[in-house]
């Protein structure tokens, strides 16, 4: 009959029925209230099981009632709501619930939220109401996944909202027991019973319901994470809910999520760029996307992407509770874990296992580590990390072990047992091979891969964490208060030996734009450096706050010290030796090698004298100098004289000591302004100007190499004046579909081959003329180029789009870049080729006819395509360097003019 009513456009009793007039007044809103209860009561007690009319019936009178509650909200009176607290109407709606079907359930659910929303009648104090909404919940969790885990999720968030605001409702859901049962069962447990704590959900379900819900993606597993975080800041009030917590599973749950997590990456790891949408200075070089090998997962498929960001998520979590929770034994108890469980059971073993034979587990490892370090910012975690993975003794937790409640020395007794225990094992430690022993080692190999890869790690811990680099990463010596520092003669000389080196690898002149870009970026990279803030004497250090001697990094930054690199540091040594290959290596090798020695010298502490720069104490100057400040001295006696007689006074009867001070500072000025002979290069540029030197052979032996590397560089800016011409067609409308990833999964992704967009403060490499970045195919404002438009940019393109190469440019240039030319050694004057074959000119015989075969790791010759892009890469990171020489000077006073 319904159905007909409807059909033909509601005749009858139902029309009838819609056609009454809606409760207006409070009475006649609880009279209609009132009656709807009624029905719900009779159709629940008569209905039978699984029978859907009844159930439907269920679902329409409890969506009723939610709809005159929530009509009542907009009024004065509340008679509805009360008539719901006094008769008790949700534990009915709990009984109803647990045996209801899924609209049902989703029903309920909506009319609890409803009364947890209601500001007049607290029904949360209420045990009664919360023993009813908890037996709903746990009744209904086991089908909430599929259904409705969006509506139940949000109602256990509402309670721990309300737990938050008021605190004092706590005990209506968390059952208090004694503190004399509570520790005699802690006490009675062995030391891993001890430390993996006390499972009990009948103490605080709410709490566990929760727990299941945390590792999940996008709303779910935000409320969820937000409902814990505010449930533990609640235990700062509640000394009972402190202590359980302690004693709890919670440390020993989210250490064991985090660690199934990070189980689900892959073990071996390529990192790899999508073939339709290449980064173009990728195409413009000898790149070729080899296939993985077997068992290792390509970082640019979807399935590795979703693991990694749910385990970044899931690590962002750990950091919010850290930073939520009040309590230092919960804290310290949940970073306990996470050193057992995650970095000793997992990150470290998988560190210790990785190779660099297997195909990947190497770059896995070293990629993991670094979107970790560069994904946390919690100074705890980031001590903890570093500090375990280096094997650095931790001095600040000593210290705060001697101030422990009794429920946090039980805790700390047993993880102190099983670190004894797990020392008997043969299980290596860090004190035997650490993350410093990896990187060094992963430094030599002969994986492009992996070199990249570990070059991003050391970038990462020294733009990010330097102080835990010092006498770790790198071996640094003291630079005593009072040395000889570099005058401003020897740094106008320095400036202009390397726009010499400049001029020498190009001979495009106009660097100003590039090079003001430079000063911008190097200004914002020094200045957010987290070592910079003693020395600018910035209110607001690394730890976003003020001050705190009791934080991880505060501590290591006032342990901080004036250093400079060991001349026979390791690292540095690996530095040396990649950039003396710098022709040779991938664009990527590259790009990260350069920005690794930026970054060397960004930290106030650290000196550039002796590794960049040249060392002061072996400044010589000629003898002419000296005479010269004899001369000054004679030419001041002369002014002084002058102005005595201005003054009408006898500089011989009385002499103006402020006019000696003068004199002296004048003496001192000119004495700065000399311009020494410089006696030993430092390493860092005596492989810049052996670089140099090997282009000029390469200019030799390539007549036209000028007129390739000005079409190279036209290629890089056709590539960004095509992209504004895309984006100003009316056409053409940038694409919807590329999703928004999160910011520490871009550290992989084609559009940053060098650092991840969260870190970068700025300072992006840029192509002469500043005009196009060499991170990506797209300009600034991320509208791609088609594959077919990067095919016509180079014929280096073919590598990896196997096309047929066309260009714009000279044929000379299409019919040349793509040929294999020699690798020059360092230090070595020429390429000593073969005498050309018959009929082919001087120019040929520079290249080796291996058609448009990609680069092989390990050959003796590159395409002259790639040696284009790298003597483009050269250029600007010179520039760069001379941009970073110029505001350490102006911002941290490296230099000495008196």
């Amino acid at each position: 009959m319904d159905f007909w009513n409807r059909l033909i456009g509601g005749s009858g009793s139902s029309s009838v029925a819609s056609k009454q007039p809606l409760p207006t007044t409070p009475q006649q809103r609880l009279a209609k209230f009132k009656k709807v209860w009624q029905s719900l009561m009779h159709t629940w007690r008569n209905s039978r099981e699984n029978d859907p009319n009844s159930q439907e019936q269920l679902r329409s009178y409890v969506k009723r009632l939610t709809d005159l509650l929530i009509e009542e909200e907009k009024r004065s009176a509340r008679l509805c709501m009360n008539f719901c607290y006094e008769n008790q109407v949700f534990i009915f709606l709990s009984q109803i619930g647990q045996s209801g079907t899924a609209p049902v359930i989703r029903e309920c659910i909506t009319a609890f939220a409803t009364l947890i929303d209601n500001e007049e009648e607290d029904f949360l104090a209420q045990e009664s109401f919360a023993q009813s909404l908890i037996a709903f919940l746990r009744r209904t969790s086991q089908h909430s996944e599929t259904i409705f885990e969006g509506e139940f999720v949000e109602l256990l968030f509402s309670i721990s909202a309300k737990i938050r605001l008021s605190p004092g409702i706590l005990q209506a859901w968390f059952i208090t027991r004694g503190d004399e049962e509570g520790g005699r069962e802690f006490e009675t447990l062995g030391p891993q019973q001890k430390f993996a704590g006390i499972t009990n959900k009948d103490d605080f379900p709410l709490f566990y319901l929760l727990i299941d819900y945390v590792h999940h993606e996008g709303r779910v597993g935000d409320f969820a994470r937000t409902g814990l975080l505010y449930i533990i800041e609640a235990a700062s009030t509640s000394g009972d809910l402190e202590k359980w917590i302690v004693e709890s599973d919670l440390a020993t749950l989210m250490a064991s999520g985090l660690g199934a997590l990070y189980s689900q990456l892959s073990r071996k790891l390529v990192v790899t760029y999508p073939t339709d949408d290449p980064p173009t200075i990728l195409v413009l070089s000898d790149y070729s996307s080899a296939p993985p090998t077997f068992g290792a997962e390509s970082s640019n498929s979807p399935e590795f992407q979703t693991h990694l960001e749910t385990f970044l998520s899931y690590l962002i979590f750990w950091q919010d509770v850290l930073e939520h929770c009040r309590s230092a034994d919960v804290k310290q108890t949940l970073l306990d874990h996470f050193q057992v469980l995650f970095l000793q059971q997992l990150l470290y073993p998988s560190l210790l296992e990785s190779s660099d034979i297997d195909g990947g587990s190497s770059v896995a490892v070293l990629t993991y580590v670094r979107v970790v370090l560069d994904t946390l910012e919690h100074p705890d975690l980031i001590h903890l990390i570093l500090s375990y993975l280096m094997a650095l003794p931790d001095k600040l937790k000593s210290e705060t072990e001697s101030i422990q409640s009794p429920s946090m020395e039980r805790r700390r007794r047993s993880l102190d047992l099983l670190s004894k225990v797990a020392a008997m094992d043969d299980t290596p430690t860090p004190d035997l091979f650490n993350l410093v022993d990896l990187v060094l080692t992963s430094l030599k190999s002969k994986s492009q891969q992996t070199v990249s890869a570990t070059l991003r790690l050391v970038s990462t811990i020294l733009r990010k964490h330097h102080p835990y680099s010092v006498s770790t990463l790198l071996k640094v010596i003291p630079y005593p208060e009072g040395a000889h520092m570099r005058t401003i003669g020897a740094h106008n000389r320095e400036m202009e030996l390397l726009f010499t080196l400049v001029g020498d690898i190009s001979e495009d002149r106009d660097v100003s734009e590039s090079y003001s870009q430079h000063l911008k970026d190097n200004l914002v990279l020094l200045e957010s450096h987290p070592c910079s803030a003693k020395h600018l004497n910035l209110k607001n250090g690394p730890s976003r706050g003020v001050q705190d001697d009791a934080n991880p990094r505060w501590a290591k930054l006032n342990e901080m010290y004036t250093h400079t690199i060991h001349p026979n540091d390791p690292l540095l040594k690996n530095v040396i030796e990649l950039l003396n290959t710098f022709f040779a290596n991938t664009v990527e090798t590259n790009l990260i090698l350069t920005a690794v020695i930026v970054d060397l010298a960004t930290c106030s502490w650290m000196r550039p004298e002796g590794w960049l720069l040249f060392d002061p104490t072996s400044y010589e100057f000629d003898n002419s100098d000296e005479s010269d400040g004899e001369e000054a001295w004679d030419e001041l006696d002369d002014v002084e004289n002058e102005l005595a007689e201005i003054m009408g006074e006898n500089t011989t009867t009385n002499p103006d000591i402020s006019l000696r001070k003068e004199r002296k500072r004048i003496i001192e000025l000119k004495k700065a302004n000399r311009t020494p002979r410089f006696t030993s290069t430092p390493p860092i540029l005596a492989a810049l100007q052996g670089l140099v030197c090997q282009i000029r052979t390469y200019r030799r032996e390539i007549p036209d190499l000028n007129d390739k590397l000005a079409e190279r560089k036209r290629a890089f800016q056709f590539t960004d004046e095509l992209n504004e011409a895309l984006l100003s067609s009316p056409l053409v409308s940038p694409p919807m579909s590329s999703p928004v990833r999160n910011s520490k999964l871009e550290a992989i992704t084609p559009r940053n081959l060098v650092r991840p967009s969260s870190s970068n403060t700025g300072r992006q490499r840029k192509y002469s003329g500043g005009s196009q970045p060499m991170q990506a195919s797209r300009s600034s404002r991320g509208l791609a180029i088609t594959p077919s438009q990067v095919r016509a940019l180079s014929p280096a393109a073919a590598v990896i789009t196997g096309g047929s190469p066309s260009s714009p440019f000279n044929s000379h240039v299409t019919d040349t870049t793509m040929r294999r030319i020699k690798v020059l050694q360092p230090g070595q004057a020429g390429l000593h080729l073969p005498p050309p074959p018959e009929g082919e000119s001087r120019e040929g015989s520079v290249w080796s006819d291996a058609g448009t075969a990609p680069f092989e790791e390990g050959t003796a010759d590159f395409t002259l395509s790639h040696l284009l892009t790298n003597i483009m890469i050269l250029q600007e990171f010179v520039l760069e360097l001379a941009a970073l020489v110029q505001v350490r000077a102006s911002l941290f006073g490296d230099l000495k003019f008196a």
